[in-house]
């Protein structure tokens, strides 16, 4: 993409609540493009961005995919992301490298709470975005409902720009309210062409007064609409447009489109308002980094393919043909297939072998990308997710990603000697291309843990590693992955001097640790430097507190929420040694944890049933017999809505329970929230079960 064209492109998300109908849109997308000659459905197996064997058998996007499309003069760069709260990490690592999102919504369900967990993200990382009511054509659809809990729960100035022609079986189209012209789908062509008509009577007069309601809205961000509109004067399609697009670029506005993509209407409007209203690589203008020399400085690129190479990337998968492929967003500068390049956080030299066009697992083989794209390439052998790639010359770090907790895990254990061979080259190469999974060795019980976001994370990875990987494995019942903390502060002293080899190893450290309430890390600090010491000895006492942290003291669980502070370290030149005070280090946190006092934490979660009133009272008690907090319950569409915080270890099952006491027509949400801390005797009673008696 050359520096003229890069104010035509697009690098967009399409994100939601699960079966909100992301995949659809996306596919009527491709169809209406060119990309694809007939529209694949996600019902039948058959979507293209749903290309893996379990999303085609589940119905659901399991991970984000991407491809490229061209409307309007303009490539749009699409990444399809999944709505299942397991998944989230795909959205996150998504939204981080996009320009603009398309949130889309089921008319019926309104907002939902992952589509509240993507708005969130997408607000993180500052990312504009457009609305997309769809599923106008259920019964129970509520446009109007849709918008009013966007600017409620996800606190949005959002107006509509469309109004539906007719609800459920009636919806034929839309209105356009900056026109005001109505655009009306026949549905035997699926819904390639439609005819645009001038609107009559009670239709205009409706379009009118929420014309007047969008103009009012832009007010806030146009001072010169906004005086227009209070004079009377009439304001112009074009002027209403350039309005929207600035207001929704600066972050402050979303404007709300509708349709209903399974039936093929509405999905035309939606490519013009992503081309329209979402920003391009220039629109979002510089992209600030550190310096890689010093950290503390701030360092920029611009979207030019003149500047210096800088991308990031964000993901990594397999391909069955090219091998590891590594996604990257192109943020300045030009990149060629067998360039060299720059990983300053592995401080390492990577090769790019080759550039690559996906459409989703498919691809087209590039010469050169540039800034503003999005493409995958082959060859890295050092660069993981999150990190940067840049020229050697003035390397620039871009800020990391932040990875979710994991909260569950199962045991497994390979069937055959000729499996254990190939599980532990398996198990690295998924954690690499999923950050949101781990596993470890349990010293305690000699089994394999595998952790993840949830139930149906741990099933993905299993079944794709005895069908995808070819790795047979027995695998446990689900367990609930605990972490351990301290109830207070602590001093400890640990001396390690021993002969080893004929040498003396000397290693001394003196270590305070307390408690960090609500935190999920584990922070190391010193006290004082002494200038006289080797940083080597610093970066040993730190490794040894960072190793030793996730076997706990208590139970084998890792440490979480624990400030370390380094007071004094002991330094004999003569025998002083990396390893000596690596143990030492570890074995003074230690002690000073179990001084300070060991607590077990379980994770919480939030969940949000949405059942018929009939059956609420149930519901109530069987979140209650949970040792659950119910926060509150709201009506909506004929049911209710349930919020509480339940803990994980109460919730293994919960989707055969709930269809049993609802007679299957509830559906929940299950998502983690923090974690906390048990009493002495749920502790015990818990480890008890596990064989670990405190």
């Amino acid at each position: 993409m050359k520096s003229t064209e890069i104010h035509r492109v697009r690098n967009i998300g399409i994100m939601a609540h699960i079966d909100a109908g992301k995949t659809t849109t996306t596919e009527r997308i491709l169809y209406y493009t060119g990309k694809n000659y007939k529209i694949g459905e996600v019902h039948e197996g058959t979507a293209t961005m749903d290309w893996m064997v379990q999303e085609q058998e589940r119905g659901i996007t399991i991970t984000a995919a991407a491809t490229t499309c061209l409307w309007n003069n303009s490539v749009i760069n699409i990444i399809d992301t999944p709505g299942h709260v397991d998944f989230t990490i795909e959205v996150e690592r998504s939204l981080r490298v996009l320009d603009g999102a398309v949130g889309v919504f089921d008319a019926v369900s309104g907002v939902e709470p992952q589509s509240e967990t993507v708005w969130a993200q997408a607000d993180k990382y500052h990312v504009p975005r457009i609305a997309f009511i769809n599923k106008m054509d259920r019964v129970g659809a509520d446009f109007l409902n849709c918008i009013s809990e966007i600017r409620e729960k996800l606190g949005k100035k959002a107006a509509a720009i469309q109004m539906p022609v007719g609800t459920e079986d009636a919806f034929t189209g839309l209105i356009d309210l900056l026109t005001l012209k109505k655009m009306t789908w026949a549905g035997s062509d699926l819904g390639e062409r439609y005819t645009v008509s001038e609107l009559q009577g009670s239709e205009l007069d409706e379009a009118r007064l929420y014309r007047d309601e969008l103009l009012e809205a832009l007010a806030d961000f146009d001072d010169a609409l906004a005086e227009a509109y209070l004079a009377g004067t009439q304001i112009s399609s074009e002027s209403i447009e350039s309005a929207i697009r600035i207001a929704t670029i600066n972050h402050g506005f979303v404007p709300v489109l509708c349709g209903s993509a399974f039936k093929n209407k509405g999905v035309q409007p939606l490519l013009d308002a992503v081309v329209k209203y979402l920003p391009s690589p220039l629109d979002k203008g510089e992209i600030k980094g550190h310096d890689a020399k010093d950290y503390e400085k701030i360092m920029s690129r611009s979207p030019d393919e003149k500047d210096l190479f800088s991308a990031l990337a964000f993901k990594i998968s397999s391909d069955p043909f090219v091998g590891q492929i590594t996604y990257v967003r192109i943020y300045s500068g030009e990149l060629t297939a067998g360039a060299q390049v720059y990983n300053p956080l592995e401080k390492k030299k990577e090769r790019i072998t080759k550039i690559l066009q996906m459409h989703a697992n498919k691809r087209t083989e590039l010469e050169s990308a540039s800034a503003g794209d999005i493409v995958a390439v082959s060859g890295l052998k050092f660069t993981t997710t999150g990190q940067t790639l840049c020229s050697e010359h003035k390397p620039i770090i871009f800020d990391l990603m932040d990875f979710p907790e994991t909260v569950i895990s199962i045991a497994i254990e390979p069937k055959t000697s000729a499996d254990e061979e190939k599980l532990q080259k398996t198990l690295d190469y998924l954690k690499i291309e999923d950050p949101s999974f781990n596993y470890r060795n349990n010293k305690e019980t000699g089994q394999l843990l595998i952790y993840g976001m949830g139930e149906l994370h741990l099933e993905i990875i299993t079944d794709r590693l005895e069908r995808e990987f070819k790795v047979g494995v027995n695998k446990g019942s689900p367990q609930v992955a605990y972490r351990e903390s301290i109830q207070g502060k602590a001093t400890a002293s640990n001396t390690f001097q021993r002969e080893i080899a004929g040498k003396n190893q000397f290693g001394n450290a003196t270590i305070l640790v307390e408690p960090l309430e609500g935190s999920l890390e584990l922070k190391v600090e010193f006290k004082m430097k002494d200038r006289t010491i080797p940083e080597s000895i610093y970066e040993a006492i730190k490794r040894g507190i960072f190793d030793s942290a996730p076997g706990g003291a208590l139970a084998g669980y890792p440490f979480i929420g624990i400030k370390v502070l380094v007071e004094s370290v002991d330094y004999n030149e003569a025998e002083s040694s990396e390893v000596a005070y690596t143990i030492a280090a570890s074995m003074a946190f230690k002690e000073a944890c179990q001084k300070a006092g060991l607590v077990l934490m379980e994770p919480i979660m939030a969940l949000e049933v949405t059942t018929p009133s009939d059956y609420a009272g149930d519901v109530i008690a069987d979140v209650n017999a949970k040792r659950g907090r119910i926060h509150g319950i709201e009506p909506k569409n004929k049911k209710d809505v349930l919020k509480a915080e339940v803990p994980l270890s109460e919730m293994f099952g919960y989707s055969t329970q709930i269809r049993s006491r609802t007679q299957g027509r509830a559906s929940f949400t299950l998502a983690f929230k923090r974690y906390e801390k048990l009493t002495h005797n749920q502790a015990k009673d818990i480890l008890q079960k596990r064989g670990i008696y405190i």
